[in-house]
């Protein structure tokens, strides 16, 4: 069981080569160096589509591919009915789109406690799953 989740800009900002996200670039992979941590097929799909997509990519397929095949090596919260009913249940307990709601059933499904989420609501507990933003306190 990982002790944390990690959404979809995480892995995005790891392989950034703007200069004005070189902070949350370092960050990233700081938190990509780590060991105790998982992510979802839904992370891995947005991952994969963002990478790849645009006039200039930031991966060619080939790369996003063998970045995904050392992802899937991590704990992995699989997309399955479970999770998908869970996700709709988060949804209408809490002011959440569908997207995010996935990712806290994930992190659940999982058993990890903090989601690391650039897009959600940072220091908010959804039912046990703490979200934290950890580019809040660069320049």
């Amino acid at each position: 069981m990982p002790a944390a989740l990690l959404d979809t800009n995480i892995l995005l900002y790891a392989i950034s080569s703007a200069p004005d996200e070189a902070d949350k670039r370092l960050t990233a992979r700081s938190l990509l160096s780590g060991s105790d941590w998982g992510l979802s097929f839904q992370v891995l799909q947005e991952f994969y589509v963002n990478a790849t997509r645009g006039a200039t990519p930031a991966m060619s397929h080939e790369l996003a591919e063998a970045a995904i095949r050392q992802f899937l090596l991590r704990p992995l919260a699989i997309n399955d009915a479970a999770l998908m009913l869970n996700a709709l249940g988060i949804r209408q307990r809490y002011p959440l789109p569908f997207w995010e709601a996935a990712i806290i059933a994930a992190a659940l499904a999982l058993g990890a406690s903090v989601v690391y989420s650039e897009g959600l609501t940072h220091d908010q507990d959804y039912g046990g799953v703490h979200v934290v933003n950890p580019f809040l306190t660069l320049p």
